[in-house]
């Protein structure tokens, strides 16, 4: 991999830590799912006038679009909102890792290999103490729905295989075309049109501001750049290679909102951290291939 793809790599994981800042600011203003529908619906309206159908059935275009979209963003902003720490948020979203894996051994007999169940061990271990961690202070109900974020992503995990994209990048944008709508229905069930038009009309207040700058950030470096250079990567590398620069990514979360936001998280916390890291990476690490003895001519 060139140094300048391993910069490019590195420049991703800090857009996309910061990104949970950035979800942070944006729900100072708006209402959690409501924050979500407007999210993917900015996206949305560019996609479908202007981006090419990446022809793909449409099976598999809904299912990314209700995990990856509508389910993951749905359960993260409610966490977040609820009191689900942004550092850590960060962290337990990588949860996706182990769960693509034991999804993809269910629905699609994928082989599991000893080493990812080492890693699935592993970061199971560091969530257990995370969440034992967060019950004692009476805020295991966010830990537990930043957790059926990550799993609503790895079910659109399977729908991206299954779907196998001639362009990723299409496929993830015309992806945002699906959420807006049940998520906006969503939001009046359990939000109201009330808490919808008042985040609406106060805009012009600083929280407002800030929350603007928020979703912007989310939409444009986020969403378009940051998924338009990791899909350039995932292009130009092999995909073993790039996707463990993703695990910097709870690292620019925990250490921006250690700085910017002051959240602390304990020393349990910390070392369990590092145990859910490392069990993403040995999970996502496949063994090399054995050498295929030569034929030698008698």
């Amino acid at each position: 991999m060139p140094a300048r793809d391993r910069l490019l790599a590195v420049l991703v994981a800090v857009l996309w830590g910061l990104n949970f800042l950035a979800i942070h600011a944006t729900l100072g203003q708006f209402p959690p799912v409501f924050a979500g529908a407007l999210r993917f619906a900015v996206i949305a309206i560019p996609t479908i006038l202007f981006v090419p159908w990446p022809k793909v059935k449409v099976r598999h275009l809904l299912g990314y679009g209700l995990g990856f979209g509508t389910g993951q963003f749905a359960f993260l902003f409610i966490a977040m909102d609820t009191g689900m720490p942004t550092g850590l948020a960060s962290l337990v979203l990588q949860a996706s890792a182990p769960f693509t894996v034991l999804l993809g051994a269910v629905f699609l007999r994928e082989r599991v290999t000893p080493h990812q169940l080492a890693g699935i061990a592993l970061a199971v271990a560091g969530m257990v103490a995370i969440a034992w961690q967060r019950s004692g202070h009476a805020a295991l109900l966010p830990m537990i729905l930043t957790l059926l974020a990550a799993l609503s992503w790895a079910f659109g995990n399977l729908s991206t295989r299954k779907a196998e994209p001639d362009n990723p990048l299409h496929f993830t944008l015309w992806m945002s075309v699906v959420p807006p709508l049940p998520m906006f229905a969503l939001s009046l069930v359990m939000e109201g049109p009330a808490a919808q038009w008042r985040s609406l009309t106060t805009l012009g207040t600083p929280t407002g501001l800030t929350a603007l700058g928020g979703l912007t950030y989310v939409v444009l470096i986020g969403t378009v750049v940051g998924s338009g250079l990791w899909t350039t990567l995932m292009r130009r590398n092999p995909a073993g290679v790039v996707s463990p620069f993703s695990l910097l990514v709870p690292v620019v979360g925990l250490t921006a909102s250690f700085l910017l936001l002051g959240e602390r998280p304990t020393w349990l916390e910390a070392g369990a951290a590092a145990v859910v890291i490392a069990g993403v990476l040995l999970g996502s690490l496949r063994p090399a291939r054995r050498p295929e003895p030569e034929l030698v001519a008698a």
